[in-house]
């Protein structure tokens, strides 16, 4: 055996066999086909449209010779301006201490993992780096069983089945709502049901709120609300803000989880020293809010939820079966209802699905598969952000300002997703 092969087989075991990111994946053969001269529509990865507000690029641009290593929970400034915008919208009571700061909620949930030695549990479908994160650290997942008649919400029924048998296990329970893959989101009553169980348990409850702000209606309410000592709210500035490369994202504990809290920011001291500086400073910005963010806010809502709209009802026409989105950017369509036909060309999986759409039409969707459920479950996730954000919210606050958005409007700024439309009916009525 040479010392290269050697080498291979001494990787930890929890991370040999796991396929990097699903979403990060989509994107990279995405550009690589398009490199290559295909026209790809991508609706893979769940990347924000539209451009990050002028005032916040402004402020990075005051604060890019912001040089200094900064405290490892964060900027104090910025953790005072996420209390009180975190205060401001969900009629909390945090202070800047209850506030942690990192590269992005992706590695503070990492974190969270590490720190708190529990089971996770996650609704199914679900986000696609939750369960390979708990692999890695080597935790124990349990997917929660959900229904597309139900809006693939998980129900205070189902949640307290899974606790009851071991009420004082430790556990974790990410609830991630407008959800990335479907779009849906809890009700407040569905809300109120799931804290009851999560308090009776003991759950530490990580409500993953990345999406709230693009709540079509913008009417997203916390489940913080009703179990204020047991959430920890996530969020950061990649889906609302447009800034998914920046890299910031924020938690924010109650004070009878300071002890995780701390333990966390030990991790953090040990690992990537602290977030960016320049970035820092110039969330502040975001999420200190203004006329002109509540602006940006109102017309992002506008357009994601006629895009929504349309393309819902274009795939219910092609005869998937969708639930209609409430928030996000996201649509999780069953094509159940054309097995046979896909049988025929020997497409039985979610994969072998996206891969061979992706093939014949080149739009780029994402299989089930990799949101948890089993490799013959027919579904996909669409991802609606193949547009030109800037010419889009223009074009909301300017030409039809005073208009309802409709059809029209999305094929005016939004052509890609409607050719991505045509071609999938085509490709459906040709199997």
């Amino acid at each position: 055996m040479d010392i290269h092969t050697d080498h291979r087989h001494a990787i930890n075991l929890n991370v040999r066999g796991i396929q990097p990111s699903a979403t990060l994946r989509i994107n990279e053969t995405s550009n690589q086909l398009r490199a290559e001269g295909r026209d790809i529509i991508k609706l893979g990865l769940g990347q924000s449209p539209f451009p990050v507000p002028e005032r916040v690029i402004s402020a990075l641009r005051d604060h890019a010779h912001e040089k200094d290593y900064l405290p490892v929970k964060g900027l104090k400034t910025l953790r005072q301006a996420i209390s009180r915008y975190i205060n401001r919208r969900e009629h909390m009571r945090s202070t800047w201490e209850d506030v942690l700061i990192g590269p992005g909620s992706k590695e503070l949930l990492f974190m969270l993992q590490l720190a708190y030695y529990g089971d996770l549990l996650i609704p199914r479908p679900s986000w696609v780096s939750y369960a390979p994160q708990a692999r890695i650290i080597g935790r124990s997942v349990h997917w929660l069983p959900t229904h597309g008649e139900n809006n693939w919400q998980l129900t205070a029924e189902e949640l307290d089945i899974v606790c009851r048998d071991d009420p004082s296990r430790p556990r974790i329970l990410i609830l991630n709502y407008p959800s990335n893959p479907t779009g849906c989101t809890y009700t407040e009553d569905q809300l109120l049901a799931l804290a009851h169980v999560a308090r009776k348990y003991r759950i530490i409850l990580l409500s993953d709120e990345i999406y709230g702000e693009v709540h079509f209606e913008g009417r997203h309410k916390s489940i913080a609300r009703y179990y204020p000592e047991g959430t920890i709210v996530s969020t950061g500035l990649s889906k609302w803000a447009g800034a998914g490369g920046w890299r910031l994202g924020t938690f924010i504990f109650p004070p009878e989880l300071r002890p995780l809290q701390d333990a966390m920011a030990i991790i953090a001291s040990e690992t990537y020293t602290a977030t960016s500086a320049p970035i820092q400073h110039a969330a502040i910005a975001a999420f200190d809010g203004g006329p002109d963010l509540d602006e940006y806010l109102k017309q992002s809502r506008r357009v994601l939820k006629v895009v929504g709209e349309y393309l819902h009802q274009r795939l219910t026409d092609m005869g998937a079966v969708v639930q209609k989105p409430e928030g996000a950017f996201y649509l999780f369509p069953d094509f159940s209802g054309f097995r046979d036909a896909l049988a025929s060309r020997d497409i039985k999986t979610s994969q072998a699905l996206c891969q061979s759409l992706l093939e014949k039409t080149g739009v780029a969707i994402l299989p089930a598969s990799d949101f948890g459920f089993v490799p013959d479950h027919l579904g996909a996730r669409l991802a609606f952000v193949d547009f030109d954000g800037a010419a889009a919210l223009d074009l909301a606050g300017n030409k039809y300002a005073e208009d309802k958005l409709d059809a029209r409007f999305v094929a005016e700024a939004c052509p890609r997703l409607v050719t991505s439309m045509d071609r999938m009916a085509r490709w459906l009525e040709e199997l």
